[in-house]
C-alpha cells in the first residue's frame, strides 16, 4: 500500500501497510480531536439545479472528515445550493487540508471576518428633479430594477423606503420575500418599494455565541441597530423625501439614486462594539439567495484590508463572479485604509470598486477671538450648541515636535487636557461623552491627520484643505489647522471665544476632492487591473437614520434623529450602486463590464473651478490610484459612445493565467468553452476600461476591443494622447470607423520604455472622441528597465 502522509499542526502520522478501514477509522477519530475553525469550501457553480441533491452532496463530502453523518450535520453551518456550489462548516486544519485535495474542490479557506467601510450629492453630479430642464432621469429609469443591500439592515419605517407614487406590483421574476423576525412584520412593513428582507446570523453566532442582548444592542432581524444599512440604503435608492435635514442643516429634498428602483435587504453584518461585523459565510450565504431570488445590483460596503487573499478564497470575490455570470453588476466599497498606497480593498476585476470624495458644500463657522481676529473653520456646531462667549486654556505636548491640543471648554470652569501621539480615538470620544453635561465643546489641532476614520464620531477638517472627513459627535470637536493652532497658543490665557453655529454653503471650496481615508491602489495581488475604479460623493453625506439609535452611535448620546451625516467609502458605494440601477433600467442589454465601462470612461478628473482634483491634506493632484479612470458623471454615463465589454471568457483567460487548471475553470463557470490558450497572454490584453501595465521593461503591444453603443450607427471615432512621462505610445489605428455592420473594431496600443526607471509609475490617458463623445481611459504604466541588458528596445 502507498504511503500517506498527513500534516497535523504538532505531529505527522504516517499511516502505512495497516488495513484500509482501520486506518480511516483511526485517522478519522485523531483529526476530529484538533481544535476547529470556521472554513468554507468552494466546489464552483451549481451545474444539477436541485438543491437539495446539491446539499446532500456537501454533507457526504463532509462525513468523509468526521466520525458519522451526525457529527458532520453539527459542523455544517451553510450549505450554498442556490447558484454557487459549496458549504461553511466547522474544521480543523488537517480536515480542511483533506477537503482541499479532495477531486472536484476548488478551494478551501478560513472564513474572517469583514468590516463596514463607513442630498445634495445627486445635485452635484448633474441629477436634479428640475422637471424644468427635461423628464428626470432618476425618476425616468429604474422601475422594477432590484437591488440588493448587504449591509446591517433596514429601518422600514423611514420616509425613503415608501413607495413612490405609480409604483408598480412587485417584478413577476422576483423569488426573494420578507422574512419575520424581531420586530420586523412583513405585513406592516414590506411593501412595493422593499420588498425583500433576510438575516444571516447562523455563522456570526456559531463563531461568537448567541446574541446577549443586556449586552449588545441588537434586532435578531433584518431591522438595523447600527444605522449603516438604512443609511447606504438610504442613498442608494432611497424614495424622495421633502424638506429633511441634519437639525437645520444641509437641508432639502432627499432621494437615492435610483427612487424608484425597488430594495432587498441582507442583513449579513452585526453589532459589535458599535461597529458592524460580517463573516464571510454569512456573506457567501447571502450572495447565493441574493442571486437566486433576482436582484439585478448588488450593494457591498465592506471588505477586508491588506493582506489580500486570492480570489477564490474570499467569500466577496466569488460571489460576486457567480453574479457576474447571472448579468448581476456587484459594487464595493475601496475601504478606508488611505491615504497610504496598495491598500485598496474588493480589487477583483469582474466587479466595481469605489473610492470616495468631497462635494460641494461644507458647513463653515467662525471663530471671533477676543482681539476681534477671527478665522473659518468646518464643522457641526448647531444653533443650540452655540454659547455666544467662553473662556479657555490651552496645554501644549512638549514632547511633541508636532503641536498637538486639545481644550474643552467648562461652563465655569477651565480644564485642559493632554494629548499624547495620535488622534482623538473612539474610547477618548466615549469618555468625554458622559462630561457632555458640563462641556460645551473642543478644538485639536494637529499638522498629521493620516489616522483620521469616518467611525470617529467627532467633527473634523483637513488641515490643508478644510474640508470635513468625518461626522457627528456627541458635542462639537473643532478641527483647526496647525497655523490657526499656533495663533490660538500665542495668545494669552485665559482668552474669551466666540463660537458661531454652522451654516450651510455650496462652492466655497474646491469638489470634487480626494477623501483622505479613501484606500489607494495599485491592487496588492493584481496590479495589471488599476483599483479603484472610480470615486464618488462619500463624505459628508446625508441620508436615513434610524430614529431610536443616536446620530453619534454612542448610548450616552440621547439625541434623536431621522437623517444623518456618514463618511466613508461605505457612502460612495451606494451612490454608484444607485446610477448602475438607472443604467440597467435605461440599458437592459448591457452587461455588467459595459455599465462599468460606461461608468469608467465617461468620468471627469477636474474640479469645478477646472483645475485637476486634488487630494486632501495634500498639495499634490490626485491620479488614477487615487480616483481611478475619474469622479463619476452618470448623465454622461448614459451615453458613453463606446464600451469596452466583457463576457465570462475574458475571465476565463485571467483564471487561466494565475493558475486554475481547465477542470477547476469548468466547474466554476456556466459557458461551455474553458480552454486554456497553449501561450498565456498578459493580464494587460483583458479588454478592460483601464490600460495597466505593471512592470514595462521593453517595446509592449496591448489590444482593446470597443463597441459602438451610440445614437449613430455609423460613427468616425480619433484617438487622442497623453503619454505618462518616459514612454513612448503609439495606437493603431488612429482612426476607428463604424457601420451598422460593424458594431465592434480592435486597436492596438505600442508602449514604449524611453527611460531609466524602476519602482515608479507614470500616468497618461487614451481617449476616442467623435466630436461629441469622448471616451477616455486610463494609461498607468511602471516602467522597469534598470538592469534590463542590451535592450534594443529602450531610446537612449
Amino acid at each position: 500500500m502507498l504511503i500517506r502522509a498527513f500534516w497535523f499542526p504538532e505531529l505527522i502520522f504516517v499511516l502505512m501497510n495497516f488495513p484500509f478501514c482501520l486506518c480511516e477509522e483511526v485517522f478519522i477519530r485523531l483529526i476530529a480531536s484538533v481544535p476547529v475553525k470556521v472554513y468554507i469550501v468552494y466546489l464552483g457553480a451549481v451545474h444539477n439545479h436541485d438543491p437539495v441533491l446539491t446539499s446532500e452532496h456537501h454533507l457526504q463530502l463532509l462525513t468523509s472528515v468526521y466520525q458519522s453523518e451526525e457529527e458532520a450535520k453539527q459542523a455544517m453551518i451553510y450549505s450554498y445550493k442556490h447558484v454557487l456550489s459549496g458549504f461553511a462548516a466547522t474544521l480543523n486544519e488537517s480536515q480542511a487540508t483533506i477537503l482541499a485535495n479532495t477531486k472536484g474542490v476548488i478551494s478551501v479557506f478560513e472564513s474572517k471576518t469583514l468590516q463596514l467601510h463607513t442630498t445634495r450629492s445627486w445635485d452635484f453630479m448633474g441629477l436634479n428633479l428640475d422637471q424644468h430642464k427635461g423628464f428626470p432621469l432618476q425618476l425616468a429609469y429604474g422601475d422594477d430594477i432590484i437591488v440588493g443591500l448587504f449591509d446591517s439592515g433596514v429601518w422600514p419605517e423611514s420616509a425613503s423606503f415608501r413607495e413612490e407614487p405609480g409604483m408598480g406590483p412587485v417584478p413577476k421574476h422576483w423569488k426573494g420575500k420578507c422574512v419575520p423576525g424581531e420586530e420586523f412584520d412583513p405585513k406592516k412593513v414590506c411593501n412595493r418599494k422593499l420588498i425583500g428582507a433576510k438575516y444571516y446570523l447562523t455563522g456570526y453566532e456559531r463563531r461568537f455565541g448567541k446574541i446577549n442582548r443586556t449586552r449588545t444592542r441588537e434586532y435578531v432581524s433584518a431591522r438595523d441597530v447600527l444605522g449603516h444599512g438604512t443609511h447606504t440604503a438610504s442613498t442608494a435608492i432611497g424614495s424622495r423625501a421633502k424638506d429633511v435635514s441634519y437639525s437645520g442643516l444641509a437641508r432639502g429634498s432627499a432621494r437615492g439614486g435610483a427612487p424608484r428602483a425597488r430594495l432587498a435587504v441582507y442583513k449579513v453584518c452585526w453589532n459589535s462594539n458599535f461597529g458592524g461585523t460580517c463573516t464571510e459565510e454569512d456573506t457567501l450565504a447571502a450572495f447565493d439567495e441574493a442571486l437566486h431570488d433576482g436582484v439585478h445590483v448588488i450593494s457591498a460596503s465592506f471588505g477586508k484590508g491588506p493582506p489580500l487573499r486570492q480570489f477564490f478564497a474570499s467569500s466577496s470575490d466569488i460571489g460576486s463572479f457567480h453574479a457576474m455570470q447571472l448579468e448581476v453588476s456587484v459594487v464595493f466599497s475601496a475601504g478606508n485604509n488611505g491615504p497610504d498606497p496598495s491598500l485598496v480593498g474588493n480589487v477583483n476585476p469582474w466587479s466595481i470598486c469605489v473610492a470616495a470624495s468631497t462635494v460641494d458644500r461644507s458647513f463653515p463657522s467662525k471663530i471671533l477671538l477676543e482681539d476681534g481676529s477671527f478665522f473659518v473653520v468646518i464643522f457641526f456646531v448647531l444653533l443650540s450648541e452655540s454659547k455666544r462667549e467662553y473662556s479657555y486654556t490651552v496645554s501644549q505636548n512638549e514632547g511633541n515636535m508636532l503641536m498637538k491640543l486639545l481644550f474643552m471648554v467648562r461652563f465655569v470652569k477651565i480644564l485642559g487636557l493632554r494629548r499624547g501621539e495620535g488622534l482623538i480615538t473612539n474610547h477618548i470620544c466615549g469618555n468625554l461623552s458622559r462630561a457632555r453635561n458640563h462641556f460645551f465643546g473642543g478644538i485639536c489641532s494637529t499638522s498629521n491627520w493620516k489616522n483620521v476614520r469616518p467611525q470617529a464620531t467627532y467633527s473634523c477638517v483637513s488641515p490643508l484643505t478644510g474640508q470635513p472627513v468625518a461626522a457627528v459627535g456627541v458635542f462639537p470637536i473643532i478641527r483647526i489647522d496647525i497655523i490657526q493652532g499656533m495663533k490660538l497658543l500665542l495668545l494669552p490665557n485665559p482668552t474669551k471665544v466666540q463660537i458661531f453655529p454652522s451654516k450651510t454653503a455650496f462652492k466655497r471650496s474646491p469638489a470634487p476632492m480626494v477623501a483622505d481615508f479613501s484606500s489607494r491602489g495599485p491592487s496588492s495581488i493584481s496590479p495589471d487591473f488599476l483599483k479603484p475604479d472610480i470615486t464618488a460623493p462619500g463624505v459628508n453625506i446625508l441620508a436615513a437614520w434610524p430614529p431610536n439609535i443616536p446620530p453619534s452611535m454612542f448610548p450616552d448620546d440621547e439625541r434623536q434623529v431621522h437623517w444623518n451625516f456618514q463618511s466613508g467609502t461605505s457612502m460612495s458605494c451606494p451612490h454608484v450602486s444607485g446610477i448602475v440601477a438607472l443604467l440597467k433600467s435605461a440599458h437592459p442589454n448591457w452587461s455588467p463590464a459595459a455599465i462599468r465601462s460606461a461608468l469608467m470612461t465617461t468620468a471627469y478628473t477636474k474640479d469645478i473651478n477646472g483645475d485637476d482634483m486634488s487630494v486632501e491634506a495634500t498639495t499634490k493632484p490626485s491620479d488614477p490610484f487615487d480616483v481611478g479612470a475619474g469622479h463619476i458623471n452618470p448623465v454622461q454615463a448614459f451615453d458613453p459612445g463606446l464600451v469596452y465589454d466583457m463576457t465570462t471568457r475574458d475571465y476565463i483567460l485571467f483564471l487561466c493565467n494565475i493558475g486554475y487548471s481547465e477542470e477547476q475553470i469548468q466547474a466554476i463557470v456556466s459557458c461551455p468553452s474553458t480552454t486554456c490558450p497553449d501561450r498565456t497572454e498578459p493580464n494587460w490584453n483583458i479588454n478592460y476600461p483601464s490600460i495597466t501595465v505593471s512592470s514595462l521593461t521593453c517595446t509592449t503591444t496591448i489590444k482593446r476591443t470597443v463597441r459602438n453603443v451610440g445614437h449613430m450607427k455609423t460613427a468616425m471615432y480619433f484617438a487622442s494622447i497623453v503619454s505618462p512621462n518616459g514612454v513612448e505610445v503609439v495606437v493603431w489605428p488612429r482612426i476607428l470607423m463604424f457601420t451598422p455592420l460593424k458594431e465592434e473594431m480592435t486597436y492596438f496600443v505600442t508602449l514604449k520604455p524611453l527611460k531609466m526607471s524602476e519602482g515608479r509609475y507614470d500616468f497618461g490617458w487614451i481617449t476616442w472622441s467623435d466630436g461629441f463623445h469622448q471616451v477616455r481611459s486610463p494609461l498607468v504604466v511602471q516602467v522597469n528597465t534598470t538592469g534590463v541588458v542590451g535592450s534594443n528596445n529602450m531610446a537612449y
